[in-house]
């Protein structure tokens, strides 16, 4: 029933469900009511759509300004004045308030502030403000690509809670300045007394040595006990100057190469390639271990050898998990740090199980060009530091004429690396004043760049005027410091230029106590008792409790079994096997590393066991005894340049562990060559560094093409001289198993390239018998195994293709005709040892024998050898016609060549040109 329509009386009593009632009377037929309560209800419903709509508004409101302020934290390094050579960037239009619905009006609107480190509300203005200060300043960040919300977090935290830029104490402030002059000053002396000679200056970029500074300062108070630092040579001498205090008299005595006479070891290095290292003290007498890693032109080479170093000395430090103690800091260079694929080759290591540091601080010296290279010819990305981002670093970009903003952004970095235990880039953007060195005139090509650079005022000059101005400083205070280190400076500089200097030789301290620089081939005993083969050898064929392995795998382990209990032969992963096992049994630790090499390349190794039913994983060797040292192995990336490096730099810091980098084939060592020619050939003849490191390069030809026979001996050979590294082709597994031990056995550390076999790892022939590791040693050379009396030929050879020689022998009846002798090891070249045995064949014809094309293997350098020693005495060539590939990849093509070397070698054709 309709309700009655009544006039609305103010006055009288209101019943609030009489009033609802009538509410719904109205929203369902308003005309049965009368006009005035018609007008009541039409009245209140609008007031609650405009209470409604001005909610709704302000959920917009808040939420654009959510945006913009995300927008800012991704986008605001895009316009952060980070080029000293450049007016600060106007604000983009994807950052102004307009993009996200403002205008002038909102300016000054009370907003909530979420997260954003301000007062829970507060102004538009005062929130653009805020952002703008912390992210478009003099420092610019890149972090929101990280994913993790806890490291983003941490971030943004500190630098909005600090607007950025956290007012520094007025010590350090004068400190800061302080460090500015010592740079400064030191580039101009320099440049003054030896004009036009190389130094590759800071100038321009000297906020780099406040930011060290306050690193190093800082490591200490975050227990860091070492810190190991890779640089190229931009800035390098001041940084050997002003951070790890190399004193100036030897770095102006290398200047003017007064060393006396016998004072250098080795050839020696240019000055801004060699490492030092220091202890430094800082404020609160805590002590940090300083080091810079020596490195070569090739720039970022370095980078992978400062991670090896690293990780070898947190094992050492006992800090193996956590990795807080031992920190790399590696400087860059810009242009390389875009262009060089070791970058990124070492990036990619640093979360990998066998290669990771627990973080690197980088620092990149931005200089805007690389040589004479502008960034638009040398990369293509808008930051040369974007390669970073391929394993989420955060990335702080700074204008490097603001050292507070350098110095702040270098102590949050390494914060950060602590905290996280993940790289992290500081991006200093800065000019190169001189050229790419200092006889280089830079206007040639960049002429508009450096007309710019010729008036900007140095960064020491603008930040004494801002401590002027701040009432920190009075310039005569400035000018009283400056003036002080110059006139220490030129003091020094004559007192090297009046005597001669005496370099401080390195010797073998530390771990490396009790080495002594490598001497040539005294012989080592290998040899290990029964009873300790016994004991490893039951580790190597014993499954532990619960363990299963595959049927496949199960068939190998019995015939090991068998092997070891005298039933049958050594092969070559076995005689591996146990040269490691023994070693670890006598306190020498093992790592193994290369791609694949856990299980072997060719399926031969097995170094950890697989269960197919719950996929554990088992390690035999670490399983011998309850104190024996440990052994690791590791299936690297698909790396051979940085991989290389590490393992090189981990051998430059761990003379008791038997480090062995496997390239998958031999030639794959093609990758790494810069590595190889600059570091691990070369090391101790330029920086007195030695390195035990050992390279397993499989080589051999079967057929298998180029990529897969030929690991280029004749490269390493090349390489040899001053017993720098030590070439090897073992031919038995008993050779291979005496070898390794021989390795850590002496008492020095040299380099070993080890030609490792293919097909000979599963060949009938190529074992050894077990006894054979109890009595032997490492044989320079063999003899033939049954030397005929009076051969007319004797036919040298290495490797693989002795076993070729060998059943060809048998075969054509030639056994008291041809005497076959190998050439195990080819460097230090074995003169004693091939004197000896060739004086027992006589008159008899000989003739050097090799798999490999003529121009390659070993035929050029045993060729001299062997006439430097027999002087008119004939050699014979037995081996493939120069080729400019390393092999051919037809198979058809491959078994002629064979055929045709053979019966070259064993005289049943002519055996090509004699020399």
């Amino acid at each position: 029933m309709d309700a009655p329509r009544r006039a609305f009386a103010p006055s009288a009593p209101l019943d609030p469900d009489w009033i609802e009632l009538m509410y719904e009377q109205w929203r369902a037929d308003p005309g049965s009511l009368s006009d005035s309560w018609q007008a009541f209800f039409r009245g209140f419903e609008l007031a609650s759509c405009d209470r409604a709509c001005a909610s709704g508004e302000r959920a917009d409101s808040q939420s654009r300004l959510i945006k913009l302020i995300d927008a800012y934290r991704r986008r605001g390094h895009e316009v952060a004045w980070l080029d000293p050579l450049q007016e600060r960037p106007a604000l983009s239009d994807r950052l102004r308030p307009e993009a996200f619905g403002f205008t002038d009006r909102d300016l000054d609107r009370v907003f909530d502030t979420g997260d954003l480190s301000l007062p829970q509300q507060a102004s538009l203005r005062e929130v653009l403000a805020a952002l703008q200060r912390t992210w478009c300043g003099s420092i610019g960040v890149e972090y929101m690509h990280i994913q993790d919300a806890r490291q983003r977090s941490w971030l943004q935290t500190r630098m909005e809670r600090s607007r950025g830029r956290p007012e520094l104490p007025r010590e350090q402030k004068r400190d800061i300045l302080g460090r500015l002059i010592d740079a400064d000053i030191f580039e101009t002396f320099l440049h003054t007394r030896y004009r036009g000679q190389k130094r590759f200056s800071l100038e321009g970029a000297e906020a780099i040595i406040p930011a060290l500074h306050a690193v190093v300062e800082l490591a200490p108070e975050l227990g860091i006990e070492e810190l190991v630092v890779g640089m190229a040579h931009r800035g390098r001498l001041n940084v050997l100057a002003n951070i790890l205090d190399k004193s100036y008299a030897e770095i102006f005595a290398e200047f003017e190469g007064s060393f006396l006479p016998g004072q250098v070891y080795g050839d020696g290095d240019v000055r801004y390639h060699k490492g030092f290292s220091s202890a430094y003290f800082n404020r609160a007498g805590r002590v940090v271990h300083v080091g810079l890693a020596a490195n070569p032109s090739h720039l970022e080479a370095v980078d992978p050898v400062v991670q090896g170093l690293v990780r070898a000395k947190q094992r050492q430090r006992g800090d193996a998990d956590e990795r807080r103690k031992v920190v790399p800091l590696l400087v860059h260079g810009d242009a390389a740090f875009a262009g060089q694929g070791i970058v990124a080759e070492t990036f990619n290591l640093s979360q990998l199980q066998g290669y990771k540091t627990g973080g690197t601080v980088h620092l990149v010296i931005n200089n805007g060009i690389g040589f004479t290279a502008l960034p638009e010819e040398s990369r293509s990305t808008r930051y040369c530091t974007d390669v970073a981002k391929m394993i989420e670093a955060p990335i702080f970009h700074v204008n490097g004429d603001d050292p507070e903003a350098v110095v702040l952004v270098s102590e949050l970095a390494l914060r950060y690396r602590q905290e996280f235990g993940r790289d992290v880039v500081v991006d200093v953007f800065c000019y190169r004043r001189h050229g790419h060195n200092e006889s280089d005139e830079p206007a040639y090509t960049q002429p508009l760049l450096y007309a710019r650079i010729r008036e900007q005022l140095p960064v020491r000059q603008r930040y004494t005027a801002q401590l002027v101005a701040e009432g920190l400083l009075l310039p005569e205070d400035e000018e009283r410091i400056a003036q002080r280190l110059s006139e220490r400076l030129a003091r020094i500089h004559d007192e090297v230029r009046r005597a001669a200097h005496h370099e401080e030789l390195p010797a073998f301290g530390g771990r490396w106590e009790g080495m002594e620089p490598p001497w040539p081939d005294e012989p080592t005993a290998t040899g290990v008792d029964a009873a300790v083969l016994a004991e490893v050898g039951r580790a190597l064929c014993t499954l532990p409790e619960g363990f299963e392995v595959s049927r496949k795998f199960a068939r190998q382990l019995a015939r090991r079994s068998r092997a070891l209990d005298g039933a049958g032969p050594i092969d070559w992963a076995l005689a591996e096997s146990l040269a490691w096992g023994a070693l670890l049994v006598e306190g020498f630790q093992v790592r193994l590393s290369g791609q694949d090499s856990v299980r072997g390349t060719f399926s031969q190794r097995h170094a950890e066991w697989t269960d197919p039913g719950t996929g554990a994983h088992y390690r035999p060797l670490n399983h011998i005894r309850a104190e024996q040292a440990h052994f690791c192995a590791y299936n690297s990336s698909l790396s051979e340049a940085a991989v290389l490096g590490f393992d090189f730099g981990y051998s430059l810091a761990e003379p008791q562990m038997l480090i062995q980098w496997e390239a998958q084939f031999g030639d794959f060592a093609n990758g790494a060559q810069v590595i190889s020619d600059q570091f691990v050939v070369a090391s101790y003849s330029k920086w007195a560094r030695s390195s035990g490191l050992v390279l397993l390069l499989p080589h051999g030809y079967e057929g298998q093409g180029p990529e897969h026979s030929n690991a280029y001996m004749e490269r390493w050979l090349a390489a040899c001289a001053e017993i720098n590294i030590q070439v090897v082709q073992p031919s038995t597994p008993a050779q291979y198993f005496h070898l390794l031990r021989r390795q850590m056995l002496r008492p020095f550390r040299l380099p070993l390239v080890v030609f490792t076999p293919k097909g000979l790892l599963r060949h009938p022939a190529c074992v050894s018998a077990l006894s054979a590791l109890e009595r032997d040693q490492f044989e320079e050379v063999l003899d033939d195994p049954t030397p005929p009396a009076s051969p007319q030929r004797v036919v040298l050879c290495s490797g693989r293709i002795f076993y070729d020689l060998q059943a060809r022998r048998e075969a054509e009846g030639l056994q008291e005709r041809v005497a076959l002798v190998r050439v195990e090891q080819l460097y230090p070249y074995p003169r004693r040892q091939l004197q000896a045995l060739l004086s027992r064949y006589g008159s008899a014809r000989w003739v050097w024998a090799q798999d490999e094309p003529r121009n390659r293997g070993g035929w050029s350098f045993m060729r001299l050898g062997l006439l430097a020693d027999h002087p008119g005495r004939p050699v014979a060539y037995a081996g493939r016609a120069p080729s400019a590939s390393a092999a051919t990849g037809v198979r058809r093509q491959h078994d002629r060549e064979q055929e045709a070397v053979l019966r070259a070698a064993l005289g049943l054709v002519a055996a090509g040109l004699e020399e």
